[in-house]
């Protein structure tokens, strides 16, 4: 697959990209009559976003209360023994935890901040336990459960 930054996107692209990420269910008609392109060519342009990876996917965003998920909890790890092979486990192991609706490896004072949802602290007790259980080397960990979820998006701000 091309880089999705290797093609620049010109206005017409931006804005398509701004009312997609808003409304993924929208309507092919719908976006080019709010674009003010014809069908075919906004579906072209759609089909050419996600064909070179600017458009990644959709999905249906799902109210975590709604399937007993309401916690939501970030957790700060860092490992004891830092080398390519460590972090390679930990990449495999966390991948496959379905908590885990995020992690990265970040620079600073730990390693991975992860982003996990679950229905209750005792949950959550098994679930670091397991992240620990899987970790290749002993790991301090530093917990924060949400208290209030002020913005969460996966909108990006796109420059017309």
């Amino acid at each position: 697959m091309p880089d999705p930054g290797s093609r620049s996107l010109d206005r017409t692209d931006r804005r398509i990209l701004d009312i997609l990420q808003r409304d993924g269910r929208i309507s092919m008609t719908e976006l080019a009559e709010r674009i003010g392109l014809s069908a075919t060519p906004c579906t072209e342009r759609v089909r050419r976003l996600e064909r070179t990876g600017v458009i990644s996917g959709y999905y249906a965003r799902i109210s975590p209360r709604a399937l007993g998920r309401p916690l939501l909890v970030f957790l700060e790890i860092n490992l004891s023994a830092k080398s390519g092979d460590a972090f390679d486990k930990v990449k495999k192991e966390l991948l496959n935890i379905a908590e885990i609706l995020e992690c990265h490896l970040v620079s600073g004072e730990f390693d991975y901040l992860v982003k996990a949802r679950i229905s209750a602290m005792s949950a959550y007790r098994q679930l670091l336990g397991e992240i620990l259980k899987r970790l290749p080397a002993s790991a301090q960990t530093r917990s924060y459960v949400v208290m209030e979820e002020i913005k969460e998006t996966l909108a990006l701000p796109i420059d017309a």
